[in-house]
């Protein structure tokens, strides 16, 4: 089910008012029963996906609980993690297994009768089993106790607003809330409500029309070289908004249910190196990799190639992680490679004299500039259609940076003003979120008739603006 759809709008509707005129032990199953429906409509056919992660991960937990021998809870941890890792790697990597090493055999004259399975990607399937993975291995390193209650567990589990594409969230954060009693509250409702406007603007305003222009330019062996740039640029702020929106939408459908879950983004474009980037993109998924991969692995603890070793490990399975190909890896190692570069630029000594204000503002300017250069050029690998054609796109926008027109056929002027307003829009919010904190903080204190009207404002843009049709999440595919 899409948030942008007006099935999702008709089931919250439903949802929210029975949530709260059910007693509070059986609201859990009312949330379990809600996200099974929200998960498996129109895609009936995954729901068992689902149950056998929630119910191997809950029964490992209780046996870690129970059992007081290592081995055991060794056993269970490691039957838990197989289970919820064996289905991911089926699902999601089975076709790309089988494809490289059939490569692989036929680049040494061997012949492979090897069958490549043709699946349908789970939705949500990387975003649940990291979830359950999470849990287990808190619950084994004694962080968090093992939840008793199934229907609790399972509310955890399939919670619908971040069931399809994060935040990962954490036992510790979710857990707790949903055994403590909510009342409906008209300023977490009005905030909730912000928040997921915020989101539909961002999405249906944004994203949907800046994908206009990345379809055209990646998807033509004739684009300009212009034309390409265009769509680059493009495509970092269309993945941001997509991204970010649906985050917005799912703490403001949590926030109004009275359940708080953690900020996914934090302004990840003004970042000033590649790892205060990784510090504000996709925050729970690269707090998920710091704490279950990068620290196990010794973090930076052992030596600098150690380091850089373990560095490496986790920037080539956070770009797995995004897609069964070669070119997420691809991705991942470009931002290894960012990274051990920010880390020499870190060591050099800077100037032990006080720069004067105007000097400082500009070296960091200077270095978020260059910042959102390099993650550009690495989101060319991730949205290209193969490594080849990430290749081909780079090498036409270097031999030939200036080439050809700058505009499409479906992405003209007046479509570049209007998006580029958006975006400025956007970044205004941005920069006073980084100076100021909270905007929605800063509306509520603001009179009525200065509240409303931008209300009023972005609600009309997105019924008026917003491209036909429904487009997918961009991270549904992940």
């Amino acid at each position: 089910m899409l948030f942008t759809s007006t099935v999702f709008l008709l089931f919250l509707l439903v949802f929210v008012p029975v949530y709260f005129a059910l007693p509070h032990r059986a609201r859990a199953l009312w949330i379990t029963a809600g996200s099974y429906y929200f998960y498996t409509y129109g895609h009936l056919e995954y729901w068992w996906l689902l149950f056998t992660c929630t119910i191997v991960a809950y029964l490992g937990g209780l046996a870690m609980a129970r059992w007081d021998a290592v081995w055991q809870r060794r056993l269970a941890l490691w039957l838990g993690v197989g289970v919820n890792v064996g289905l991911l790697v089926y699902f999601k990597y089975g076709e790309l297994i089988v494809r490289t090493w059939k490569t692989t055999l036929k680049a040494w004259h061997f012949k492979s009768k090897v069958h490549i399975p043709h699946l349908i990607l789970p939705i949500g399937i990387s975003f649940f089993t990291f979830q359950a993975l999470a849990y287990l291995f808190d619950v084994y390193r004694r962080r968090f106790p093992a939840e008793r209650r199934l229907d609790v567990f399972a509310a955890y589990k399939a919670f619908f607003p971040q069931l399809v594409a994060g935040p990962i969230e954490r036992p510790g954060n979710v857990i707790p809330q949903l055994h403590q009693e909510h009342r409906w509250d008209f300023d977490r409702t009005a905030s909730g409500l912000r928040l997921m406007l915020w989101g539909f603007f961002k999405k249906l305003v944004i994203a949907d029309h800046l994908a206009v222009a990345v379809r055209e330019a990646y998807g033509s062996n004739s684009s300009s070289s212009l034309q390409l740039i265009l769509g680059t640029y493009a495509f970092a702020w269309q993945i941001f908004c997509d991204f970010s929106a649906y985050t917005d939408i799912a703490r403001g459908c949590a926030r109004i249910l009275g359940i708080d879950l953690m900020e996914n983004f934090r302004q990840p474009y003004f970042a000033k190196s590649i790892p205060e980037f990784w510090s504000r993109w996709h925050i729970s998924l690269s707090t998920w990799f710091r704490d279950y991969l990068y620290i196990p692995l010794g973090g930076n603890r052992g030596g600098w190639w150690s380091w850089q070793r373990n560095l490496l490990i986790v920037f080539l399975v956070s770009g797995l992680w995004h897609g069964a190909d070669w070119k997420f890896a691809l991705w991942g190692l470009l931002h290894a490679a960012f990274f051990l570069g920010a880390n020499l630029f870190a060591k050099i000594p800077s100037p032990r004299t006080a720069r004067p204000r105007w000097l400082q503002a500009g070296w960091n300017g200077l270095k978020i500039f260059v910042t959102f250069q390099l993650v550009c050029v690495a989101w060319v690998f991730f949205r290209a259609k193969s490594t080849d054609h990430a290749l081909q796109i780079l090498g036409r926008i270097v031999h030939h940076p200036l080439q050809g027109p700058f505009f499409t056929r479906s992405f003209g002027l007046s479509e570049f003003l209007f998006t580029a307003g958006a975006i400025m829009l956007l970044e205004a919010v941005h920069l006073f979120r980084e100076r100021r904190g909270s905007v929605g903080a800063w509306l509520d204190r603001c009179p009525v008739w200065v509240r409303w009207p931008a209300y009023y404002v972005v609600i009309i843009a997105i019924f008026t603006l917003a491209p036909a049709g429904q487009q997918e999440f961009i991270y549904f595919q992940f």
